[in-house]
């Protein structure tokens, strides 16, 4: 079996790792980062860019930038860019491909394998999406997991000591809550909480608020419609937030950020970490609940935990970190790298996968990892009733069957309608699929016999049957909600993708042997201007006509829209210059 690389697919930076010598290694990006931000762009020139580069031209192509997107996995957001549309899936499996390119760069061979995390409270289709993206991106998802899970793997690899830990992990978009018992090789999920949106991005949101409304009050310029100024704000309000993590004060300069009637108006506003504490007080504390909610369903005490992970860039901020000490009583633990620790457990539980040999510090066994279903799952009865068939915080995998009848006489179907969530009526829960069971045997209501089993895999995705026990008639789905992609849909996607990455391919290649040619001709046309007395009247018509006939060959057409043919026909014209020109002394051109 290749090898099962770790992917955790960020809000606002994604890493990747492998287990290399016992260890999760994370893997760098072709830039030597350790991360990847979660940003793709298009630029007008129709090329694509993702990561930093994408990152770093939000300001000026803020309309063509998408970051974030793990935020609108399984919805029906999309987004058009040159009469195309795109959703979350297509978008995520952009940046997954390019930590794939990564992997492979580094493993020096092809990858096509991997473990993908995804928040511990991402309903099911949100995972069936994220698997989706993994797809488009031509990975084998061997494994959906949790992050806080995959964090708690990473600790337990060096940590195997018989403990119950919480991990509290509050990333870009997300903030998950995870209560998990280590003993004896077995990593065991016994509760799990959260909120899929509250994360970093809603601190630079109030920050970039505070910013907005402090030029408008000084400047009286509301600039909330200027896209460019506003990606400005985000980007300085994004970095104010980090430096007030180790400082007690920061001044946000944006110079020249608009202008009036007098001419250029220039943003210059200091905040103290007092003040941005303020700004995010209801942030910090909307963590509370979910921690509460998990060490109940647990059956434990804040007391009885054994350590405290903090995980997710934003569990810097010391404001959450306060809050952690006081909802635990614990002062949390900094023993793993809260931005890599994810990607390292997921790399850890592909190593697992494939048959490696880890196991936890402390244990003389393999590893066994045990997950849990984050919300409860039900069918919708008479009356709009949402029927609990499987509770959350069950262990997966999970099978489970009940035996439900009809509501009307002589019916001969029934609709079957699927939700996840905690509330006691259907319309306040997640509808996650509908599916109908025709052929039940005509009878009065309450006779027929009607089997529904809920199975949920090794990934948390669900599959529903619904069986007649009288005519052995069945129908059941996996997911059916109208936002989850067809596999006509995700075969196109991947078609899209690769045909890309090929377009991308000759882009490079096109862009290289241009600035060789480019190169060719400065250093002939350098040495001919200097040995043109020496040579023969031929000679001297001979090379100028090839540089000629190449000069209009890279001024044809411009990188981005070369065909490989036209590739060959400049490396053609490159070897018929380098012969005309080889009684030229070319040496003290050459760099």
């Amino acid at each position: 079996m290749s090898r099962i690389i770790g992917i955790d697919l960020g809000t606002t930076n994604s890493s990747v790792a492998v287990v290399e010598g016992g260890k999760a290694v994370i893997i760098p990006n072709e830039r030597g980062e350790r991360s990847t931000p979660s940003v793709v762009a298009f630029t007008n020139s129709g090329e694509r860019l993702t990561g930093s580069l994408a990152r770093r031209q939000a300001a000026v192509n803020s309309a063509r930038t998408i970051s974030s997107v793990k935020r609108h996995m399984g919805t029906e957001w999309k987004i058009s860019i040159d009469g195309k549309a795109y959703n979350a899936q297509e978008i995520s499996a952009m940046i997954l491909r390019d930590l794939r390119k990564s992997a492979e760069e580094y493993l020096g061979e092809p990858v096509t394998d991997a473990v993908i995390t995804v928040p511990a409270y991402f309903n099911d289709i949100q995972r069936q999406a994220t698997k989706d993206a993994g797809r488009i991106a031509g990975l084998n998802v061997q494994r959906i997991i949790n992050e806080p899970t995959s964090a708690a793997l990473a600790y337990g690899l060096d940590h195997g000591a018989a403990q119950k830990i919480m991990v509290y992990d509050l990333g870009g978009g997300t903030f998950d809550v995870s209560i998990i018992e280590i003993g004896d090789g077995v990593v065991e999920v016994l509760a799990t909480g959260g909120d899929n949106h509250l994360g970093g991005d809603d601190f630079d949101q109030a920050v970039t608020d505070y910013l907005v409304r402090e030029f408008q009050r000084t400047e009286r310029i509301d600039v909330r419609k200027d896209v460019a100024a506003m990606q400005r704000i985000r980007e300085a309000a994004e970095q104010a937030k980090k430096e007030l993590s180790v400082t007690e004060s920061t001044t946000v300069q944006l110079p020249y950020l608009s202008q009036n009637q007098n001419g250029p108006v220039h943003l210059d506003c200091t905040i103290t970490r007092a003040k941005f504490n303020e700004l995010t007080r209801e942030l910090v504390n909307r963590t509370a609940i979910p921690v509460q909610n998990a060490l109940n369903d647990a059956g434990i005490a804040a007391s009885e935990l054994g350590k405290v992970l903090l995980v997710g860039g934003s569990t810097r901020i010391p404001a959450v970190q306060q809050k952690v000490k006081e909802l635990t009583g614990k002062e949390p633990s900094h023993s793993i790298n809260p931005d890599e620790c994810v990607a390292q457990g997921a790399a850890i539980q592909g190593e697992v996968l494939s048959g490696g040999s880890l196991q936890l510090a402390g244990s003389d066994g393999g590893i066994l990892l045990l997950d849990v279903t984050p919300l409860s799952l039900s069918i919708e009865t008479v009356g709009g009733v949402a029927s609990r068939l499987v509770e959350r915080n069950s262990t997966l995998p999970v099978h489970y069957s009940q035996i439900f009848t009809t509501a009307a006489p002589f019916q001969s179907s029934v609709d079957i309608h699927v939700l996840q969530g905690e509330r006691p009526m259907a319309r306040d829960n997640k509808t996650i699929g509908r599916f109908k069971l025709k052929g039940i045997k005509k009878a009065m209501a309450g006779v027929p016999q009607i089997e529904v089993t809920f199975d949920i895999d090794t990934n948390g995705i669900l599959k529903v049957s619904a069986k007649d026990l009288d005519t052995g008639k069945e129908q059941s789905i996996t997911i059916t909600a109208n936002n989850k992609m067809s596999d006509e849909e995700i075969e196109q996607a991947i078609r899209d993708a690769e045909q890309y990455a090929a377009e991308d391919q000759i882009r490079r290649d096109a862009m290289t042997v241009c600035s060789e040619a480019q190169m060719l001709l400065t250093n002939v046309e350098q040495a001919l201007a200097a040995e043109k007395k020496q040579l023969e009247k031929a000679e001297r018509k001979q090379i100028k006509e090839e540089c000629s006939r190449l000069k209009k060959l890279i001024t044809k057409k411009t990188p981005e829209k070369m065909t490989y043919g036209e590739l060959d026909e400049i490396k053609a014209a490159m070897k018929d210059l380098e012969y005309a020109s080889a009684c030229l002394n070319m040496s003290e051109y050459r760099p």
